[in-house]
This record gives structure tokens, sequence and C-alpha cells, in this order.
């Protein structure tokens, strides 16, 4: 299994249920205080058919695809309370919702077991804070959350279907890489708020609104391809690992951590579109 992508993922006990050694045994029956079954009883036995993983409590696509569904409805939701019904309280809103989808972001993948009631609540907080955010740069720049949006799905479509075809792989090899590029990006995040916070770097996006190398091109274009092409590489993460968890029979509930692990990336991705869109409009 690819690991070292989405952090949900790497929680040790989701890792050896994906991998199939889970210490729960599946498809099998105790009869406590009961004989042995007689002829007529184990050729009924032998001549049903065979369970499907619904019936042994197993992990499926459908579970994953389903509860996927339903989280980033709950971000929807989340997202219209600050633009649709108390837009005065949209800054408020946007920091409560960054601060505590922080918290239970932390919470949920750490956590050894799936807690939905967790995952919602961090998919309605995310909400508030990505509608909060869009309406912001959406007074500044009208149409930008439709484009987010359409970019996310774009890269969520055709990562899909590259992965579908089996043309792309999370190999050992590029992960390595992943995980460099990954740190590489968490360091100059890290480098460029602490300067925007300390006043060092009064720019709208702090290093991101510098010039690349006398190009005119901000240099948060570049990091923004960047940071979308790391996103993308996370979803294909993300289905490996999904796709080994369903196929080594994972309890059906880690379709929760699936479909939490799906929402984080996916609001990744549209984060960084909404950014990289901002700064590439960023003379109007």
């Amino acid at each position: 299994m690819a690991i070292g992508g989405n952090p949900v993922f790497n929680g040790k006990t989701f890792r050896s249920a994906a991998r199939g050694t889970s210490p729960a045994a599946y498809g099998t029956t105790t009869f406590a205080g009961q004989s042995a079954l007689n002829q007529q009883q184990l050729e009924h036995m032998y001549n049903r058919p065979a369970a499907g993983p619904a019936e042994t409590g197993r992990m499926t696509y459908d579970d994953v695809i389903v509860k996927t569904i339903l989280s980033i409805a709950v971000v929807l939701v989340g997202a219209a309370i600050p633009v649709f019904l108390v837009p005065g309280l949209a800054p408020v809103l946007m920091v409560v919702g960054l601060i505590g989808g922080l918290v239970l972001g932390l919470v949920n993948s750490f956590k050894r077991e799936p807690v939905p009631a967790l995952i919602l609540a961090y998919s309605a907080l995310e909400g508030m804070f990505l509608g909060g955010i869009t309406m912001f740069l959406e007074a500044s720049f009208p149409g930008i959350a439709i484009q987010a949006l359409l970019g996310t799905l774009t890269v969520f479509g055709v990562t899909l279907a590259l992965f579908k075809s089996g043309k792309v792989r999370a190999t050992p090899k590029a992960m390595k890489f992943f995980m460099i590029a990954m740190l590489s990006y968490l360091a100059f995040s890290l480098i460029n708020l602490g300067l925007m916070a300390f006043g060092l770097n009064d720019n709208p996006w702090g290093l991101r609104s510098e010039e690349f190398l006398g190009t005119g091109i901000p240099f948060g274009v570049i990091i923004g391809i960047f940071a979308i092409g790391l996103a993308a590489f996370s979803l294909i993460i993300d289905f490996t690992q999904i796709d080994e968890a369903v196929k080594h029979g994972a309890p059906q509930r880690y379709s929760w951590t699936a479909a939490f692990g799906l929402t984080v990336t996916l609001i990744w991705l549209y984060v960084e579109f909404l950014r990289l869109i901002a700064i590439l409009r960023g003379d109007e």
C-alpha cells in the first residue's frame, strides 16, 4: 500500500484493515450451544448464494461513494451559513470554521476508529470556512467560486479516470518524490505565513505576490500550479488506499475514514484553486 500521502489513511488501524490483517474475522458464524448440523442443513447452506461484501460487513466502493457525497453535502450546507443565512457574521464564522476544522481534522486523523458524527462536524466547520473565504474573494473577483469549483471537479475527474485506466499509480519511487515535495511546500507555506504575520512582507499573498525571476509572473502562480499537482497526486494515493482496503475486505465502518480522507483532499484542492485564481486575477 502507498503510505505517506493523506495522513487520514496512515493510521495504524486503517492500514491493518486495508492490508487484510485486521483481527476481525469475516463471513464466520458461531453456533453457541447448538448441536452439529445435520446433512440437510449442510446441503441448504452449501446451495445458498455466496454472501456479498455488504452482507459480511465489509467495505465497498458504494459505501465510500455514498458517505463521501454525504460529507461533501454537509460541507455545502456549512458553506451556505455565512453566504446566505448570516452574511454579516461571515468573518467570524470563517475563523471559527478554520480553527474548528483544523482541530477536528487532527482529532479524526488520529482516532483509532472513525466517528461519523465527528467527521460530519468537521465537514460543517470546513464548510463555514470555505463559505466565508469564498464570499470574501467573490466580492473582489466575481465568478471565482464557480471557476474554483470547476477546476476542482475537473482535476478530480481526470485523476479518477487516470487511476481507473491504470496509467497512474502511487509507486514507492513516486511516493518518495511526493513526500519531498510536500515537505518543501509545507516549509514554504510556514515561512510565508511567518513573514506575513510579523509584517516582514506586506503583499496580499506574501511571497506568492513576488515576481518570479523577472518574468512578470507572480511566484504564487508557480507555487499554485505545483500545489494543485500535489493535491492531484494525493487523490491518486487516496484512490489507491481505498482500492486496497476494499479488495482486502476492510470493515465497513472504514468507509467513513475513506470519505473523510477524500473530503480533506478535495477541500485542499478547492482552496488551492481559489488562491491561484485570485493571484491570476489580482490586477482586476
